[in-house]
């Protein structure tokens, strides 16, 4: 494991924002020591949240942070298309975009599907087959930021759109299956009923990617406007996280994750740790995108890049339920900053690492 990069945070925040939702579990209950075991396994019903919270100062003139941003990866690039703005009206209402899924191959019903196919694996999966494998340095083009409901639909359907062209090239290289994210940007999420839940069963406190309907839920009232202001960095860095989750989901690392957590229990410390690696892997794959992303020519700017960087510093340490499923501060910095600086999958396969450095 390198060492650990520099902490650029300031005074902790107050309290923890952003939770996940009621727990990244595909499995309802501990399993019984009497008679015949029954799993229920409700995949649809899960939830992985990483919000950001913040209490760290912005520094915009800092030098950039990308010691090996000149990678490219080695994996063909004419397999997808180039990332352009998609931009959509929204009201003022709570606000679903949905997408057109441009990836998945249509077959009868009556044949098994041809194409790529997740892989139920954690440690072991296609996604980091190859030490060479990182995401193109694709430049973005994204809309302008701005605090109000429209605009920041506007730039997270976006930034959704270069998140598409890096990630769609990455998993077709290592033959797994794409296929684009939905967004929702409502005005709070009690306004929403999702099938992961509705505000009230979702403990609405959190952004969170939904597996059941492949969407990013990003509440008004819950990206922490009052904190980030008009500093797009920082919430680029939230929607490239949970767009991590839909990668996950993808490639079937989720999948198995949430069997192994279900073996373990919920909460015990061994399903706890599976949470912790879980969301971990998600920050540092938001890191490879803005790393990638900010050598690129685009949009995502040397200031976007560093606000960013410095917005990291969230965690276990801030939990009011002291519950340690999503790391500590330090290790939720690290991991972010580690994907920024070395943009390759193999370096964010936190399944392999050791206990410590997932604590």
């Amino acid at each position: 494991m390198p060492v650990f990069a520099p902490h650029y945070a300031g005074p902790p925040p107050a309290y923890f924002g952003p939770r996940f939702a009621p727990g990244y579990s595909p499995y309802v209950a501990k399993k019984s020591n009497a008679g015949v075991i029954v799993a229920v396994a409700i995949v649809g019903i899960v939830a992985l949240v990483g919000g950001l919270v913040a209490a760290v100062a912005l520094v915009g003139g800092n030098t950039r942070h990308v010691a090996d941003a000149g990678y490219s990866s080695t994996y063909p690039s004419d397999t997808s298309e180039t990332t352009e703005t998609t931009e959509t009206t929204s009201s003022t209402e709570a606000t679903t975009t949905s997408r057109t899924r441009t990836s998945e191959r249509e077959t009868p019903t009556s044949q098994t599907p041809r194409g790529p196919r997740s892989v139920a694996a954690t440690g072991d999966n296609p996604l980091f087959g190859s030490p060479d494998f990182g995401l193109q340095n694709v430049p973005c083009s994204l809309s302008r930021w701005a605090t109000d409901q429209s605009s920041a639909t506007r730039f997270f359907q976006s930034g959704i759109s270069c998140l598409d062209a890096m990630w769609s090239r990455m998993l077709g290289a290592v033959d797994l299956p794409f296929r684009t994210p939905h967004l929702a940007v409502p005005r709070s999420l009690s306004e929403s009923s999702t099938p992961c839940g509705s505000g009230g069963t979702t403990t609405g406190v959190t952004p969170f990617y939904c597996p059941t309907n492949d969407t990013i839920y990003l509440p008004m009232d819950r990206i922490e406007l009052e904190t980030w202001g008009n500093h797009p960095g920082p919430y680029l860095s939230i929607l490239a996280h949970e767009y991590g989750h839909h990668v996950q989901n993808l490639a079937g690392i989720s999948e198995a994750y949430g069997n192994q957590r279900y073996d373990a229990g919920a909460d015990s410390a061994a399903g706890l740790e599976l949470s912790r690696r879980m969301e971990l892997e998600a920050q540092c794959f938001s890191g490879m995108f803005l790393g990638s992303a900010s050598v690129s020519g685009g949009s995502v700017d040397k200031n976007i890049y560093n606000e960013a960087w410095n917005a990291q510093d969230r965690g276990d340490d801030y939990a009011r339920n002291g519950k340690r499923d999503h790391g500590s501060a330090k290790h939720n910095t690290f991991w972010w900053q580690h994907g920024a600086t070395k943009n390759r999958n193999q370096q964010c396969n936190t399944w392999l690492s050791a206990s410590a450095d997932v604590s």
